[in-house]
């Protein structure tokens, strides 16, 4: 199996990503990646408020539903983090009683052709064993415009396990839908440490913001690293 340092490395361009992975140590963790190319897409930063992650313009600017949104929200049973609005919208309906895969259902890609970036989402739970559930709106391959919505659910992670889903696959240049999850490794044995891995893992030119959740404390909580 892939580590998850060659991983991020051989992906020069991810885009945004989750992560949830279990340490060696055997503790469980949630993480959320930005890395952008772009002057717009560089000037955000992620900051906790409350319960819940944002991602913010990093200056004074007008608001942009595709690059400002909520990252992360705790409910009372999941942390939810992913890459736009819908992370929102996955958590009130968690709240309003919906089960994991269907507060996950009847989600999009983003309106932003031609890429049509896909929504990622993780839930993890917020008490032990911490279950995994991961879903992504993807675009068809084919010319139907509607989305094809896939979910994951994971047995237990065992420790040095690690899921990730990020919205693009590139080699710098050519941008392409990522494939819709991949296992890895993790040799870390802390959140610290599996900040570190993360962020030294992406590349200089192009990371932006990383944050490592714990699902118990939530966003609050969260290690955060920015360029």
């Amino acid at each position: 199996m892939t580590d998850l340092t060659g991983l991020l490395a051989g992906n020069r361009y991810p885009g945004r990503g989750v992560l949830c992975a279990r340490t060696l140590a055997g503790d469980v963790y949630g993480a959320y990646f930005l890395t952008g190319r772009s002057a717009a897409s560089r000037e955000r930063t992620l900051l906790p408020r409350g319960d819940e992650l944002v991602v913010a313009p990093a200056a004074a600017t007008e608001h942009d539903a595709l690059r400002h949104y909520v990252a992360a929200r705790r409910t009372a049973d999941w942390l939810v983090f992913g890459n736009g609005e819908q992370v929102s919208t996955v958590a009130d309906r968690l709240d309003a009683g919906a089960s994991a895969a269907d507060s996950l259902g009847d989600l999009s890609y983003e309106p932003d052709p031609p890429i049509l970036t896909s929504r990622i989402t993780a839930l993890l739970g917020v008490r032990a064993p911490h279950p995994v559930v991961f879903g992504a709106a993807r675009p068809s391959r084919s010319s139907r415009t509607g989305a094809n919505v896939m979910t994951l659910a994971t047995d237990e992670l065992a420790p040095g396990d690690a899921v990730l889903l990020t919205t693009y696959v590139s080699d710098g240049v050519d941008v392409a839908t990522a494939p819709p999850y991949t296992e890895a490794r993790t040799g870390a044995r802390s959140a610290a440490e599996l900040l570190d891995e993360v962020w030294s893992s992406l590349s200089a030119d192009h990371r932006i913001a990383a944050a490592v959740l714990d699902p118990a404390a939530g966003p609050a909580g969260a290690l955060l690293r920015s360029a």
